[in-house]
Order: structure tokens, then sequence, then C-alpha cells
């Protein structure tokens, strides 16, 4: 498999089973309906099990523009093929998208809550201040960098005996550091959905929250900076 065709559908079963799992717990009349943060962060770090498990032999399982990032400040990955990873995980990210939307095609009809459905796309802050919402992102992404590049092989990224290590730690991430912005910590993640949202014909939706959508893309890249300067600086 081509590596731009393993971060595509990578990253679109991450979004497909995370974005899914929040649609499960979210929107009405679903056989998981309420069933609270445990089961969104579970599913979410099992997201990442099979994403990773699935793409690792063919492209590094990267799925996310900040670790793309991290890898190439490190010099683990080519700066030449990060413009063609970001836009194949962004892709990826907005395929699976429509795919959780299709597959709860009749519960999205059936939710009155606007809020609630753009919460099943993209991330929304619990307390919305800006400034702590980006830290938060920030301090989250460089936890998760940080795992990464100590996990990471030296010429491309993951493999797949590191899926399960991959998801416990977006799981702890998660259940320590996701209750303030629901952890976007990956660009791709959040943007991609935000975009079909803005894009599709759902009853009773809201406007996509463009002046939020910078946080969970700034926050990531900052903490992959800093991830990776702290990888250079402690050694490793």
């Amino acid at each position: 498999m081509h590596p731009f065709l393993a971060e595509l559908l990578g990253t679109a079963l991450l979004i497909l089973l995370g974005d899914g799992v929040v649609a499960n717990v979210l929107l009405r009349h679903t056989k998981g309906h309420q069933s609270g943060w445990i089961v969104i962060t579970f599913g979410w770090a099992m997201a990442v099990y099979v994403a990773v498990f699935c793409v690792s032999f063919y492209s590094g399982a990267h799925i996310n523009p900040a670790v793309t990032l991290a890898l190439a400040l490190v010099g683990k990955f080519s700066w030449s093929l990060v413009i063609p990873y970001v836009i194949a995980q962004l892709i990826g990210a907005m395929l699976g998208a429509v795919l959780v939307w299709l597959t709860y095609k009749k519960h999205y009809d059936e939710q009155n809550s606007p809020d609630l459905i753009l919460m099943t796309f993209c991330t929304q802050p619990a307390i919305r201040h800006r400034f702590f919402n980006l830290l938060t992102e920030t301090i989250a992404s460089w936890v998760l960098i940080l795992g990464v590049l100590y996990m990471a092989k030296p010429d491309i990224g993951l493999g797949a005996i590191d899926a399960l290590p991959i998801s416990l730690l977006v799981l702890a991430i998660g259940l320590s550091l996701g209750g303030h912005t629901g952890y976007a910590i990956n660009p791709a993640r959040d943007l991609g959905p935000r975009i079909i949202h803005a894009l599709l014909p759902i009853p009773n939706k809201r406007d996509s929250d463009w002046s939020y959508a910078w946080v969970p893309i700034i926050g990531p890249m900052l903490g992959a900076v800093l991830a990776a300067a702290t990888f250079v600086l402690v050694g490793h």
C-alpha cells in the first residue's frame, strides 16, 4: 500500500471509530446514548489502536500532522513527505467523518441539539477561554508526541507492536487531560470533520464554530514543537 493511501486510510479509520463512539454516546436513540466519558475515551483509544495496527507497516501510522511534524523536527522523517502526509491525513479525517454521518444518519435526523451534533464532529471546550483551551491542547499534545517520539522507529514512525502502547497513552490523556477541551491533540482530527460538518445537510445543525477552530490546530502543533525540543534536550 502506498504511504499516502495508508495515511488516508488510517486517519479515516481513526475518525470513523473515534467520532463514531462520540456519536453513539451523544446522539438520541442510539444503543450507547448517555453512556459517558469513559466510553468515549476508551473508544478513542481503540480507534487509535486499530488505525495504527492497520497501516503502521505501510506509512508508520502518523495519522496526525503533529506527529508528522515532530518526527521531521527530530530527524526521524523526511521533510519532503510532510505536506503529502498532512494532506492524506486531512482527506482521511474528512472521509471518516462522512462515514460516521452515514452510519448514524437517522439519529442525526432525530437530534435536536445543535451543540451535540457539532461535538460528534469536532471538539468544543467545556469552559471557553481560548488561552487556557490552547494551553490544555498544547500540554496534552506534548504528552502524546513525547510518547510517540520515544516509541517511534528511527526510520519512519510507528510499528504494529506500538499500537497498544500508543492507544493506552491516548486513553491516559483522555482520562486525565481531556475534560477541558475534548483533547483534539490532532489538527486533522478536528479540522477535517469540522469541514464536513459545515458541508453536510444535517437538520438542526449550528455553525461550525470557526472562531474556535484554530485552537485544536495550533495547540497540537505547539505541543509537537515542544515535545521535539524536549526529546532533543533530554536525550534519547
